[in-house]
């Protein structure tokens, strides 16, 4: 249950990342407001998934699932470069994500 705790976790961190850049610098209330929420929301399941897995673990994780998730937002809804390199370094994070998950297992 802890790993669907983490995995939540990281796409309400998505979900934060992108309302705070919404808030344009939190001059925006509702986009603020969403920030906070989904801030405060991820970090507890942060704080849940952390009872029973390696710190290293579960943040890199955490951080993993945020960085790819807005990676993709960016590209979907705000159509940043989607370039073979930036694709590429996405890989590699989705990688390094797969590899803790499989560590953890053994």
């Amino acid at each position: 249950m802890a790993w669907v705790y983490l995995v939540v976790a990281g796409l309400f961190e998505v979900v934060w990342a992108f309302s705070m850049k919404a808030s344009e610098g939190f001059t925006k209330p509702l986009q603020t407001t969403v920030t906070l929420i989904t801030m405060v929301i991820s970090f507890g399941l942060l704080a849940i998934a952390m009872r029973s897995l390696p710190l290293g673990t579960a943040y890199a994780t955490w951080t993993g699932i945020g960085a790819i998730g807005a990676f993709i937002v960016g590209v979907i809804v705000l159509g940043e470069e989607a370039s073979l390199l930036r694709l590429a370094s996405a890989g590699l994070i989705l990688a390094g994500i797969v590899g803790l998950k499989i560590s953890a297992d053994s």
